[in-house]
């Protein structure tokens, strides 16, 4: 996030585009229930009608996979009527001209034929954003689990540098995070093109520290994503390590997922329960759970954390950080003789420049958001204050394409997925707590009434939904949230096997499924 929590409070527009914060972030949502009520606005663009919208002053229920038509006509009309911040542009940005001259193209008009969204409602949208002296932009998963989602994130960068929305209080773009730590995962370098501190992985200067700290030879190569290693199980991987994913659940393409992993000579699990992964495993490492566990986390507005044992770990559980450095000790690897997470963590701060002024003694109380880059620095909660790290602000030419399957004869309605407030993620954990169930047993295909009575089924019927690489079994369920030719369903439940249905399709950039959009066709059973 580019701004902290608390600024949630003080935008005067917030526009909320392809998150269900109200289930999905609960808590963090309340500062938003505390902007409204002190009179700011609330645009919400989502296919469904959820929570969030009940909340909103506008509603845009766009279709799925069309966010980049709903920006670019946005941005159109922020240009027309006169609200770009031409000093901002000029001072803090580049390609500003090559990006204004662009969108002249896409006014509303065309942007309604895409989404749905009346040309009227997305000119109110843009003139809201564009006159707002603080304005602020939110999302989540709905934005980057498309083909397009790299477009997607840039669209919304496009608006907050035409109208100058960014390194001010209430202001900013604003991704959330969907689970604890995953910024903390991404500052630490799990992920295949950076070094910790996201130090590229190509640059020379970079490989050259950390061949030093590693003790051997490094390329200057991207490491491969996770989409690309299930493709190569069995062929040139022979062995992996997953450690706290229940990659069997939560990835697309269930049966290719499952016969990847199939694949592999050698599979080893990380992790609290016996997830349906872990079943699958040759060997099962049971890690501590959070109450179980001294270390640090990063949370979603780049806050740094301690977080402390309350109670002793069962069994033979260990954390991570111990597990992960016994494998690597008994592989002859160097640098992982680690006694305590103290030492996981300082050594982070010294190769990582937005961590360079921290250590584990100056989180204790987490009051610091990075960057922090040195000792005396008192943290960063607003990113680009002033000036861009990188200079100035890149607008980006994008244009609108279709998701990578539309709907037709054979598959005529679209299917999109997302979370539940009731079943966390895959329910490794909420779905052995047996007070859930009350709240949420088991899935439901969410359903327009009319569509249900066109389809000559009734509310809790079984059907099946099936698409190109498969079908499930699940019971209909009506309700006015999914519009007419729009369904879904949550992919917790390992009965309910939501996404052998999914994986049409990978963003070319980053390799993120496109789990938002997938065409399917619905019979009665």
């Amino acid at each position: 996030m580019s701004n902290p929590l608390i600024d949630m409070e003080k935008p005067d527009v917030i526009f909320c585009i392809g998150t269900n914060m109200t289930e999905c972030h609960p808590v963090a949502a309340t500062g938003l229930k505390k902007a409204i009520d002190r009179g700011a606005k609330l645009i919400v663009a989502d296919p469904r009608r959820i929570g969030l919208a009940d909340l909103s002053d506008l509603y845009l229920p766009l279709r799925v996979g069309s966010d980049v038509a709903l920006l670019l006509g946005m941005a159109h009309v922020i240009d027309r009527e006169g609200l770009v911040d031409l000093q901002f542009v000029s001072n803090r940005t580049t390609e500003g001209e090559a990006f204004l001259e662009h969108i002249k193209q896409f006014p509303p008009e065309w942007a309604a034929q895409i989404t749905g969204v009346s040309a009227k409602d997305i000119e109110t949208a843009a003139i809201w954003y564009g006159l707002a002296d603080r304005g602020a932009i939110f999302y989540t998963l709905g934005i980057t689990e498309h083909i397009c989602g790299v477009d997607n994130v840039q669209s919304l960068c496009n608006l907050v540098l035409m109208t100058g929305n960014i390194g001010r209080e209430g202001t900013g773009i604003n991704p959330m995070r969907g689970q604890n730590n995953i910024q903390g995962a991404g500052d630490s370098g799990a992920i295949p093109n950076n070094y910790p501190g996201f130090q590229p992985v190509t640059d020379p200067h970079n490989q050259a520290k950390f061949q030093e700290l590693y003790g051997t030879e490094i390329d200057l190569e991207k490491g491969i994503t996770k989409v690309a290693a299930l493709d190569l199980c069995g062929d040139q991987i022979k062995a992996m390590l997953i450690n706290g994913e229940n990659t069997l659940i939560s990835d697309p393409d269930r049966k290719h997922c499952e016969h990847a992993l199939n694949s592999l000579d050698h599979l080893v699990v990380i992790d609290i329960f016996l997830t349906e992964t872990a079943e699958l495993a040759d060997v099962v490492l049971p890690a501590t759970a959070f109450a179980e566990t001294d270390g640090v986390v990063t949370n979603t507005e780049r806050r740094v954390q301690r977080v402390r044992a309350a109670v002793p770990s069962p069994g033979e559980a260990k954390p991570d950080w111990w597990v992960i450095s016994q494998i690597a000790q008994r592989l002859g690897i160097l640098g992982f003789d680690y006694l305590e997470p103290r030492e996981v963590f300082n050594e982070l701060c010294r190769v990582s420049p937005i961590y360079a002024g921290l250590d584990w003694d100056r989180v204790e109380q987490g009051e610091y958001h990075w960057p922090v880059p040195d000792i005396g620095h008192p943290g960063t909660p607003i990113l680009h204050q002033g000036e861009f790290v990188n200079g100035r602000g890149l607008f980006s030419i994008v244009n609108y394409r279709d998701p990578q399957e539309t709907i037709s004869t054979k598959f005529p309605i679209w299917l999109t997925t997302g979370r539940r407030l009731a079943s966390y993620h895959t329910r490794t954990q909420t779905g052995r707590a047996e007070g859930i169930d009350y709240l949420l047993a088991e899935e439901a295909l969410e359903v327009n009434p009319l569509d249900l009575q066109e389809w000559g089924l009734d509310d809790g019927a079984w059907c099946e939904l099936a698409s190109a690489r498969g079908s499930i079994k699940i019971r209909a369920k009506s309700t006015n949230r999914s519009p007419r030719g729009t369904v879904f369903a949550s992919f917790s439940f390992s009965d309910v096997p939501v996404n052998i249905l999914t994986g049409s399709g990978y963003d070319p950039i980053t390799d993120t499924a496109e789990l938002k959009v997938c065409p399917v066709r619905v019979d009665p059973l």
